[in-house]
């Protein structure tokens, strides 16, 4: 990578930050912004306001390059990951005996909504064994959908085990039988190049705190301009009509975009973080970021698999692996390992009965030969 972003991350010098997977510390353009947004608020309120709604503007067209979709009419800005999910778990029109397919390693998000449509509308919910031997995890997907299979809904990337799914093949089949996709995507988007066209997504949604480098309360969600019509709307308010701001009109229709999805007032504060933050991945260009993310991967992941202390729980395989390294120490405590690594100002996670380490494309390996060498004395 040529681009010096050191100046962007001036993270204090005791701290090695492998915790991308979770939240993610922010740039300091973004730094710069939130503080100026905020002294702007301090001295004239809202005065500026026109000025704040071209952000909003202009942070839609970013998450458009940065998924390629077709449109900003299918971006909308949502609180976070859950509420996107609901909205299309309690969009569809639910038949007892439809079937929802999940996989058997999914973040709560992506299990607990599914699981709530049982009791209410006799849905159920399939979890498809990635780990089923003799097949691979995508097609251990496919092959738990049936005639009655409304909706397939994966992480695009696992948050414990950091498996990436090949979603374009999981996608095509959904097209060719007609069953709705959706990808959470909060563990991809930011880190890896993701287009929504090729994995043939009819949703996607992701959080702007973990890879995106945003902060927490704004959200990613995509959905195809085709598919709009299918999700039945259950928040009303200003914002999500479509001759927005104007007040008095009492002959209200919805919007014809996913502006739908966005009931009240925008999170203007989190718009101009998010805003920045994608404007320095675009900078950078997502390959660049996706090659510098999963050569520090390979790094960890070598040197993790090369000692015979530790055992690599994540995939090495290329093509299924991503920013994600989790392992486990053999005979230890690994909740301990944990808490001594966070202890020593190695920031990472405890997941999948073993510690979680992802890096960035900025950090530096020096901070990756910090933790390196803490592994091999701990």
């Amino acid at each position: 990578m040529t681009e010096d972003v050191s100046n962007e991350f001036p993270l204090a010098d005791e701290i090695c930050y492998l915790n991308h997977a979770a939240v993610s510390p922010w740039p300091r353009r973004t730094q710069q912004v939130v503080a100026r947004f905020a002294e702007e608020n301090l001295r004239y309120g809202a005065r500026y306001y026109p000025r704040w709604m071209a952000v909003e503007q202009r942070l839609r067209g970013r998450l458009k390059r940065l998924v390629n979709a077709a449109s900003t009419a299918e971006i909308a800005l949502l609180k976070n990951t859950s509420e996107a999910l609901s909205v299309v778990a309690y969009g569809l029109d639910w038949q007892v005996g439809d079937n929802v397919v999940i996989t058997d390693q999914e973040f709560p998000s992506n299990r607990i909504v599914w699981e709530s449509l049982s009791e209410r509308f006799g849905v159920e919910v399939r979890y498809a064994r990635l780990q089923e031997a003799g097949q691979s995890p995508e097609r251990a997907i496919i092959n738990t959908c049936d005639e009655r299979t409304r909706l397939v809904s994966v992480s695009s990337v696992q948050y414990g085990s950091g498996l990436r799914l090949d979603l374009s093949l999981i996608g095509a089949v959904c097209r060719q039988q007609k069953i709705l996709f959706a990808v959470d995507a909060i563990q991809s988007v930011g880190a890896l190049a993701v287009d929504v066209q090729v994995i043939d997504a009819d949703f996607l949604m992701a959080d702007g705190h973990k890879w995106m480098l945003g902060p927490e309360g704004l959200a990613l969600f995509y959905c195809r301009r085709e598919v709009q019509d299918r999700l039945r709307l259950n928040q009303f308010g200003w914002h999500m009509v479509a001759a927005i701001g104007d007040y008095e009109n009492d002959r209200w229709q919805v919007a014809d975009s996913a502006r739908r999805f966005e009931s009240g007032s925008p999170n203007m504060l989190a718009i101009h973080a998010l805003d920045a933050s994608i404007g320095l991945l675009l900078d950078i260009g997502m390959e660049t970021v996706e090659r510098e993310v999963l050569a520090r991967q390979r790094y960890l992941a070598a040197a993790i698999s090369a000692d015979p202390a530790y055992r690599l729980l994540s995939p090495d395989t290329e093509g299924y692996d991503s920013g994600i390294v989790t392992f486990q120490a053999q005979g230890q405590d690994n909740q301990a390992l944990y808490e001594k690594l966070m202890a020593e100002g190695v920031i990472c996670a405890y997941r999948f009965a073993g510690v979680r380490l992802s890096a960035h494309f900025y950090t530096p390996y020096e901070k990756l030969d910090t933790a390196l060498k803490l592994l091999a004395v701990l």
